[in-house]
């Protein structure tokens, strides 16, 4: 499938920007992408031209709406204030990056795991917890792919098995997710409905999630594109350039979105 490209998007970024561990670029421009229990192999050919190759039919509004195609991040950008040159920098250096509309199940456990690790040292967890527990979806090149595991998958695997995907500490608040979710089917549906500081504290209630954890799930699980969580990146951009306080007010409700700015610009051009 083609689509052609009328607003900010450039694959490259998306898959740097530190939102997605399932994103695999390829030496020749593609990528494979999978969510949930979904793959895709993409390709842009050009700032305007994108490829979804071998999706069916059925699945066309899936990745509209992860790709988050309904929104105009263009329309965001020109809403900065010109004065604020850090900031209208970071958005031209990010422009193309997209807020994915993730699974909130996958998010949770992706950044329980994600707490003081590498992306690769993530990546290869997930693909752990994927092969030991998901269900095969498709195959490739590399091999068989898996489908991120449910609750009740993960919920089932015993701690060896859990231990031998590279969870260090992290597996208590994987394995107690798990049940908790698994005894509770709906339960995220039901946070879903809840008003972002609900949502907070609801999220704060899992064993191992902080607010800066809470914060990407939000944004990242739940598409709530004011929540603006705060790493080491974050917290040295904010003190170097906005010693007297961010303007949340200003770029509500889309902090998320300028966070994702100001956090590819700060990790990836390493300017003071």
């Amino acid at each position: 499938m083609q689509i052609h490209l009328t607003d900010d998007f450039d694959a490259a970024k998306i898959a740097q920007s530190g939102q997605c561990f399932r994103w695999y670029p390829r030496p020749n421009g593609q990528c494979r992408v999978i969510a949930g229990n979904r793959t895709v192999l993409m390709e842009q050919t050009a700032p305007d031209t994108l490829f979804l190759h071998n999706v069916c039919s059925k699945d066309v509004s899936f990745w509209h709406t992860y790709l988050d195609f309904d929104r105009n991040y263009a329309d965001i950008r020109a809403n900065i204030d010109p004065h604020d040159q850090y900031l209208t920098q970071a958005a031209q250096y990010g422009q193309g990056i997209r807020i994915l509309q993730q699974d909130s199940w996958e998010m949770l456990i992706t950044f329980l795991l994600s707490q003081r690790k590498s992306i690769p040292a993530i990546q290869k967890s997930i693909e752990a917890l994927c092969r030991s527990a998901g269900t095969p979806i498709d195959q490739d090149e590399t091999g068989l792919l898996y489908a991120f595991p449910t609750p009740e998958q993960l919920a089932n695997l015993d701690t060896t098995t859990l231990s031998a995907c590279g969870l260090g500490y992290r597996l208590p608040y994987i394995q107690q997710a798990a049940q908790r979710v698994a005894q509770n089917p709906s339960w995220f549906d039901s946070l879903a409905l809840q008003s972002d500081e609900e949502l907070l504290q609801s999220l704060l209630s899992f064993y191992g999630v902080g607010t800066k954890i809470a914060h990407c799930v939000m944004l990242f699980g739940f598409h709530r594109l004011d929540a603006f969580p705060k790493d080491v990146w974050i917290h040295r951009v904010l003190d170097a350039h906005y010693p007297n306080g961010y303007p949340f007010a200003r770029y509500a409700p889309y902090n998320g979105i300028l966070q994702q700015y100001l956090f590819f610009f700060g990790r990836t051009a390493k300017l003071p």
